[in-house]
């Protein structure tokens, strides 16, 4: 084993460190004690904690020369200004103050559209498996990463109730959108899109990922013991695809979703690339060309974020999935997941206001995080 492997073992064995975590676990001294002391563990560099958007933001700190900056902007497909469809009056109200959080609503499909060429929408020809929110806050100081259920029965305008992720199917990205600000009254700021097949190219980029495994378990034909283990792209792959073996079905595949993007976090912190010219370089190529976003969230502004957000600690991050009662079956006999409106509210409202941290201290019991071994 190679001394960075080692080094992520060590991470993703019983004794994660924060920066391996990505903010994982709420630490007891609370989130105003955290600040106090960040000035001892900064960042080398700013990460946001969900792959799509951590990685790309890595990328517009990295880039400095001009053309590299103008050779990675045209790596990324773009999907045109999908918030001009959506009517005004329609819209989630904007945030009321000075420095207003980025809410980033990051999509990922198993494979039914490449995220190199958003083209390839077609109406009903595919819905996504993953939905995330991914708040910056203002201050620039924390950031949450809120998933969805891809079942979660909600109303999806022009079309009534149905499964969340339909919207994609039935409206792509301007639809979602919208139906995503309907549900939570948060107001989308940019929009990301990746399929899982990319990020198996991202994470081979990068050395595998360590992930905590739970249990033995079989992986694209490779057996594995429980415990940390080494995981390259297609491994992890069929790791973050497994739904019907696990006890909580889709509620434990986002978390393995999330705990994917977590440990690709801990890579690139810990496997030298962003200490590596070449491995930045490769790194960063292969990133670039696996995402489509929407016009305006161009590198310029990744850069301007990532600039922003260098001061942030892993201990400000925090995944987490919106409240449910559970599953059941809707009129027409699809199996779909209850959303708790009791619970969700407050969590909402807490985003809508750029309070997530304040409201995650005052409230510990009330969302659970993502722990550090999942099923």
């Amino acid at each position: 084993m190679s001394d960075d492997e080692q080094r992520a073992g060590d991470g993703a064995s019983g004794n994660f460190s924060d920066d391996v975590l990505g903010g994982v676990g709420r630490p007891e001294t609370g989130r105003r004690r955290r600040r106090r002391q960040r000035s001892g563990r900064r960042w080398r560099i700013a990460l946001v904690s969900v792959l799509a958007v951590v990685l790309v933001i890595v990328a517009g700190t990295a880039v400095g020369g001009l053309w590299l900056r103008n050779h990675l902007s045209g790596n990324i497909e773009t999907i045109g200004d999908p918030f001009a469809a959506i009517d005004s009056a329609d819209r989630a109200p904007e945030q009321d103050a000075e420095d207003p959080a980025t809410n980033i609503l990051v999509l990922g499909s198993d494979s039914r559209i490449s995220a190199g060429d958003p083209n390839q929408w077609e109406v009903g020809a595919q819905r996504t498996d993953a939905i995330m929110v991914v708040q910056i806050s203002g201050d620039r100081e924390d950031v949450s990463v809120m998933s969805i259920p891809r079942d979660s029965w909600v109303d999806i305008p022009g079309y009534g109730q149905n499964k969340i992720n339909a919207a994609f199917s039935y409206g792509g990205p301007s639809l979602t959108i919208q139906t995503v600000e309907q549900l939570t009254g948060v107001r989308i700021d940019h929009f990301v899109v990746a399929d899982f097949e990319s990020f198996s190219k991202i994470t081979d980029a990068i050395g595998g990922v360590t992930i905590n495994l739970k249990s033995d378990q079989t992986l694209a034909g490779t057996d594995f013991n429980a415990g940390a283990q080494l995981l390259n792209g297609e491994q992890a792959l069929a790791y973050a695809r497994e739904r019907k073996s696990l006890p909580g079905g889709d509620f434990d595949r986002v978390n393995r979703q999330q705990a994917w993007m977590r440990a690709m976090v801990g890579a690139v912190l810990n496997n030298g690339i962003l200490t590596s010219p070449t491995k930045l370089y490769s790194f960063l190529t292969t990133l670039t060309e696996t995402l489509a976003v929407d016009e305006d969230f161009t590198i310029g502004e990744m850069q301007s974020l990532a600039t922003a957000l260098r001061g942030i600690h892993s201990t400000d991050i925090n995944f987490m999935t919106v409240p449910t009662t559970g599953t059941g079956t809707s009129a027409d006999g699809q199996s779909i997941v209850l959303l708790d409106g009791d619970a969700d509210a407050p969590l909402f409202e807490a985003f809508q206001n750029d309070a997530v941290g304040d409201y995650l201290e005052d409230n510990p019991d009330a969302i659970e995080l993502l722990p550090a071994t999942v099923n």
